[in-house]
């Protein structure tokens, strides 16, 4: 039987047996998921790359610690969350501004801004606007109406109280709702 043909918990297995084709396949059916939600916190392509192989690296070397092989895409997927949140306050540590951020700024007085029908507003135009917004606003919102997480959950990958939380997300909606009113 091939690789591609055997659901994840029996790859996982070999990968516990330190199959590299199923490694290898096991990749293969997560790597844009990873990369995805990576880039999302991160907003930097290369840094997102980076988390998500050592994410798989991380995956597979502490693979015996995962008790039930049919969560390892959750597992994965904290791994790539909590990773990409220690680059992105790593960063904000130093102050940095991407330089998206900077051309933008100097841009946005200049070109004209024109008014859309919100219902006709694209998928791309909503992640765009996104990455716009503040840090802490675009992590939440990325985690909960992306990736699904519900305030429990964030509350505990973020390390903030419940109430925190949902004051978070409204507000980082409210931000949003207005960012995306303005293009």
């Amino acid at each position: 039987m091939t690789l591609t043909k055997l659901n994840t918990e029996q790859l996982i297995e070999r990968c516990r047996r330190q199959d590299q084709g199923a490694q290898m396949e096991i990749y293969n059916r997560y790597y844009k998921a990873m990369y995805n939600t990576a880039y999302r916190i991160i907003k930097n392509s290369a840094e997102a790359e980076d988390v998500m192989q050592e994410a798989f690296l991380t995956a597979f070397t502490k693979l015996s610690m995962l008790e039930d092989s049919s969560v390892f895409g959750s597992w994965l997927k904290r791994i790539v969350i909590n990773s990409s949140l220690t680059i992105s306050r790593k960063r904000n540590i130093y102050g940095e501004v991407p330089l998206e951020t900077v051309e933008y700024a100097l841009t946005d007085e200049t070109e004209g801004i024109v008014r859309e029908d919100l219902t006709s507003l694209k998928a791309n135009a909503v992640l765009n606007t996104l990455k716009e917004l503040k840090e802490s606003y675009s992590t939440a919102l990325s985690l909960h109406l992306i990736e699904g997480y519900d305030y429990e959950e964030i509350c505990e990958i973020l390390n903030i109280s419940y109430s925190n939380c949902r004051t978070l997300i409204s507000r980082a909606k409210e931000s949003l709702r207005k960012k995306l009113l303005v293009t």
